[in-house]
Parts: C-alpha cells; structure tokens; sequence
C-alpha cells in the first residue's frame, strides 16, 4: 500500500516556544513566543513580553563531577611550564596566580563573614580536599536563637543551693580564673549572697550587673563541670547564661569597671559556642569601655588603695589578653596598639600565692606578643619577604626569651608531665606553644607547598626528597620549633586528659588543640615520614576525637576535616634509616628545651641568609612577596587538591 507523502510543517504553524516569558508563566499557559520577540498572548492583549534567562538543569552522576574537576585540574598543572628538579630554584617556578576567596564563608542566614588569615580555619579551608564549604565555622553550637532576642524579665530562674555556687566558681576559676582576673574572690562571694538575699531590682543598673555576672559564673562553672554533654537544650551552662542575657544593660548607659567584667565574660561565653562574631563585637566593647574609664593608664588619684589599683590593672591585662586572643585567632585587627597603653603589669599583693601574679603576669606578657604576631606577620600590608622573615625571627626571639625568663614556680617539669600538672601552667603552655605555632606558619605553609611539588616529581624515586634543601638554616629551624611546639601542645593535652583538666567545650583548649593537629598534619602529608611526628598526629587526632564524642559538635566538624585531609594524600616516601637520624633527634626536642635564638644576641638582618648568597635573598624575597602574607591566595589548597596527582605511583611508609 503506497502512504501518501508527509507535508513539511508549515513555518506558520504555532509551538510551543522553549522558554516562557514571564507573564505566560505567572498564568501558567502556554507560551508561543520565540524570544526575542514578543509571545502571540501578549501581542494579542498589548502587553509588554519578557523572558527571564533560565539555564536548564541537568542532574548528572557526582562521580562525573569530581572526574571533571580532576581533569580541570590536571590541566592546570600540565599547563605549567616544568615540574622544577632543584630545591633551590622551585620557588622562582611555581605559580602564584590564584583568585583569594577562602576568606569569605557563607553562613546559614544567607551573609557572607570574614575569616582572617591567622585563623585557623582559613589555613584548613586551604587544605580541604572536598568541596563542601567550611560553613560550620559560623555555626553556633545551639541552634534554636529565640535566647538571643532579649525579653522582659517575668520571674528569676531557679538557682542552685549556695555552697554548689561557690563550687561551681571554683571550677570556673580553675580554667579562666588563673588566666583572667575579671574578678576576685572577695567580690565575688559578697555578690553571691546579695544574689541570694534579695531579688534584684531591674530599675538599678548596678544590681543587674550583680545578678547578671553570678549568673555568668555559674553557667562557665557547670560549663567546666560537665565532661561529657548529650541534653538537647544547649550546651552546659547554657540554662544559666540565657537567663543572664535579659539582666545586661544596654551599651549606652553609664560604663563601669562591673560593666567591663561581665561583658568581657558574655564574650567569652560566645565564642565558646563559636558565636564568634558576637564575641568579638562583646570583647570590643569591654576594650572600649575600659579605656573609656582609663583603666590603660595607671590612675593618679593618691586616694585610690594599692588594691584597687592593682584590681583595675589585672582586669584591664586581662581583658587585653582576652581581645587579643579572640581577634588573632579569628584574624581580625586588635583594638588598641601596645604604644597607647602605659600601665604596669599584674603584680602581687600582699597574702596573695605569688604563683597567681605570676601566671597572670606571663600570660600578659604572651598576650603582647600574640598582638606583635597578628600585627607582623598576619596583617594584610606589602611586605617584603625580608620584612616577614626579619619579623618571624623577631618574635621568636621574643619568645625565646620569655620562655628562659618564665620563674621556676611558672615551669612544667617534662619527667613529670604525667603525675602534677597545674591547670594554669597547661594554659599558659599552650598559649607559649601557640604562638610560636601561629609564628611560623606562613613560612610552614610555604616549605609544604613547596614539598608537594617536589615530592610530586619524584613519585618514581625511592629516595626521600629532602625538605630542608634550599632553606636557610633560620627558616628551618623555625619550622622545626613550630613543629617541636605542636608536639609539645599534643603531649602537655594528653597528660592533661589522664588528670581530667582538659576543657571538653572551652574555647581556647579546643582552638589550640585543633591548630597543633592541623600543623602535624600538614607536615605528615608533606614532609619525610618520621615516627615521632606520626605518632604526635594520631595523638592530637584522638584528643579532637574525644572532645567530638563528648558532645562538641565543634570538635567534631574540625576532627572530621582533618580526617579528610590526611586520608585523602598519601605520605611521601620514607626515608633511608641513615639519613634522618640527626633530624628526627632534632625534631623529637620538646619546644620546653628552648627555640630559635638567645637572649641578648643580636643578629642583623643579613645574618637571616646564611652564606651571603644574594642570589638566594632574591629568591625569597621574591616567594614571600608572590604568597602574599595576608596569605589571600589559593596556592597551598591548588597544590593539595591535585588528587590524581597524588595517585600516581606508589609510597612505601614503615608501619
């Protein structure tokens, strides 16, 4: 049977057009339009027709995904000009061209915050081997935020009996109170009893602070308390610092020293929820508020008692410490600069332990190095890389020197980290570790990006390559006091577990825990496999781990990250047992032993570059200056997520 032939479709005929306008879709009809010009509905009707661009979604396998970033990648490295063979020439090689956006994390409400570059997160967001973003980071460890609105007072919350108050500030001082003076104890009990004496009267700002400040005690007191947390109504403490909130005056009332106190404790309280940019806004304010009233001057009035004085200058140190390690650590600027403060350092008084002057005395001292650290090395200015090392040597040197200063009351004996350990000698250790840890990363970060290129090359060579090769011998052993350091923090952590005086949801134990990890591995990622190092990872790895299963949720995202990253590289190759003898001695020194440099020694810049080769100066001059200390690059995080890079051949590690 012949089939009459098929007609050709009229040109006129009407279809369906494959993208709607705008007004088709809001009445869900049909649309026969061909855009650019106008639909026949809304010719028909005189209505102005527009189509709003539209890309197609296609659902595609993420296999496929990561097969293309690879290959992406891949291509981007085979488009440099030559894997460099001589450690002295590979800087000059690699490239350094790479947008900066890792210091911008979207949170959940849709805004965008700013991470700083000494932030260790942002130094991890550089490594992560995946593309999740790091929004965690932002995330408060409470989700629900109705406490943050402040309501009107209907009734007190219910208080414990006095005597596990008192109990609950003598934990609450055994962790911040050695640390921060924000007040004495004297104070404290007599606010105590006014708390528990009367109700408080909202018409009086004083006696909202009063109640405010115990209320902030005890919930860093039950905080301290509770090892392990698994309630859903917030973290411990929680129930007592919501109530606390509603009692805080507004900002534009009257300061006072009472005032200091209890916002530099809601900002404490803050940022051990990892509400840091509340913390920091709250740690602000303190600072303000306390130049305000002069406490960074030494008062002139001759009728002031020796007591009061020295009151006023260890909550002013104290809150400069604190400002400090908030603003570094999240890499932001600090508030005040050294030169505008002319105040004595915590001093003892008379009956007091001479230990509490002390510590607090070394804290502070600490704390204007960490403030000389994010000014030097982490502020985002032109530099040149002599500027940086000169800097990097400098502080080091400072610390140097406050380590052999540091009196023998003040000291960890290593014979006997296991058995008496203080808590805040464990907090002023690891203060000294992490400065010294924050010092060298940029030039760390430099000799691991470097090291992956290298150990990229020799994939095929049984022979270890040498991270050392190409530095000068300042630049090494800076890096291998930081190394030293991050060990140090991991061993004076696990002897600080066995004695229960680690701090599961503090701040300050979980950041500095979290930035030893991150340095140790890093350096095993990178460098020659040594036991000693490998043994200090798995450690500190297992210390996130507990602080994880104890209910951090904090802890938990950071130990996970770290996990990632480690498996997701292999180890460079093992080296020889006869060529690393002298180095892994070297390294397994405790950074207690002492670091780079002694007191009084004076070194000129030149003395920086052993050798006086001015070829080598250039060199570095010119690799710093292409990292960019305000470390804005994606250099270290290109060079890690080369996956099928790393792939290629085998690695043999000793077991």
């Amino acid at each position: 049977m012949n089939l009459p032939p098929r007609r050709a479709p009229s040109p006129n005929v009407l279809r369906r057009s494959a993208i709607a306008c705008d007004r088709c879709r809001r009445r869900k009809q049909k649309c026969l339009g061909r855009p650019p010009s106008s639909c026949f509905a809304c010719r028909k009707s005189g209505k102005e027709c527009v189509y709003t661009e539209s890309e197609k979604r296609v659902s595609v396998p993420e296999s496929y995904l990561l097969r293309l970033e690879r290959q992406a990648r891949a291509a981007n490295f085979q488009s440099c000009d030559a894997l460099p063979s001589p450690a002295g020439t590979v800087s000059t090689e690699i490239e350094w061209t790479f947008a900066g956006s890792d210091n911008w994390i979207l949170c959940q409400s849709g805004q965008y915050h700013y991470i700083g570059n000494s932030s260790s997160t942002y130094v991890a967001n550089k490594l992560n081997p995946t593309t999740n973003p790091l929004a965690w980071h932002s995330y408060s460890h409470y989700e629900d935020t109705s406490w943050v609105r402040r309501v009107v007072l209907s009734e007190m919350p219910q208080l414990p009996p006095i005597d596990f108050a008192k109990r609950l500030y003598q934990a609450q001082y055994a962790y911040i109170g050695t640390i921060f003076a924000f007040m004495d104890d004297k104070r404290f009990y007599e606010r105590l009893e006014h708390v528990y004496s009367s109700p408080p009267n909202l018409e009086d700002r004083e006696d909202c602070l009063i109640f405010c400040q115990v209320l902030l005690v005890l919930a860093f007191g039950q905080k301290y308390s509770v090892n392990q947390w698994i309630g859903n109504d917030g973290p411990p403490g929680f129930y007592y610092f919501k109530h606390a909130l509603p009692f805080l005056p507004h900002v534009h009332e009257d300061g006072s020293v009472l005032f200091v106190e209890v916002l530099s404790y809601v900002a404490y309280y803050m940022q051990t929820m990892n509400r840091r940019h509340s913390a920091y806004f709250y740690i602000g304010l303190a600072q303000r508020m306390a130049i305000s009233l002069g406490l960074h001057q030494e008062t002139l009035d001759t009728e002031t008692s020796e007591y009061e004085c020295e009151r006023r200058r260890r909550l002013w140190w104290s809150t400069y410490s604190l400002e400090r390690l908030l603003c570094v650590t999240s890499g932001h600027p600090v508030s005040v600069n050294d030169d505008d403060i002319d105040l004595l350092e915590p001093r003892p008084l008379d009956g007091e332990d001479p230990c509490r002057s002390i510590v607090l005395r070394s804290y502070t001292r600490l704390s204007r190095i960490l403030g000389r650290i994010g000014h030097d090395v982490y502020r985002k200015k032109r530099q040149s890389g002599i500027t940086l090392l000169a800097a990097a040597h400098s502080i080091m040197k400072s610390l140097s020197e406050w380590f052999q200063q540091l009196p023998e009351e003040a000291r960890i004996e290593p014979d006997n980290l296991d058995k008496c350990v203080r808590r805040e000698l464990v907090s002023t250790y690891l203060y000294y570790y992490q400065c010294i840890n924050m010092t060298a990363r940029p030039l760390l970060l430099y000799a691991v990006q470097r090291q992956m290129v290298l150990n990229i090359g020799n994939v095929q060579n049984e022979t270890a390559v040498r991270w050392e090769d190409g530095l000068s011998s300042d630049i090494v052993d800076i890096i291998d006091a930081a190394i030293s350091a991050a060990r140090s923090s991991v061993a004076i952590l696990k002897a600080a577990s066995t004695l229960n005086l680690v701090a599961t949801y503090g701040f300050i134990d979980g950041e500095q825990a979290f930035s030893a990890a991150l340095l140790l591995v890093m350096v095993n990622i990178a460098f020659p496999y040594t036991e000693v190092n490998a043994s200090a990872m798995d450690m500190a790895l297992l210390i996130l781990q507990d602080m994880a299963e104890k209910g951090n949720k904090y802890m938990r995202a950071c130990h996970d990250l770290l996990t990632k990253i480690r498996s997701a590289f292999k180890p460079p190759v093992a080296p020889a047992c006869n060529e690393e003898t002298d180095r892994e001695e070297v390294q397994r020194q405790p950074a207690w032993m002492g670091i780079v440099g002694t007191p009084g020694e004076q070194q000129q810049q030149d003395d920086l570059f052993p050798g006086g080769n001015a070829d080598h100066l250039e060199v570095w001059a010119d690799v710093i200056d292409s990292i960019g200390i305000d470390m804005d690059r994606q250099w270290i995080g290109t060079t890690l997520m080369r996956d099928n890079i790393f792939n290629v051949g085998s690695h043999n590690v000793p077991p």
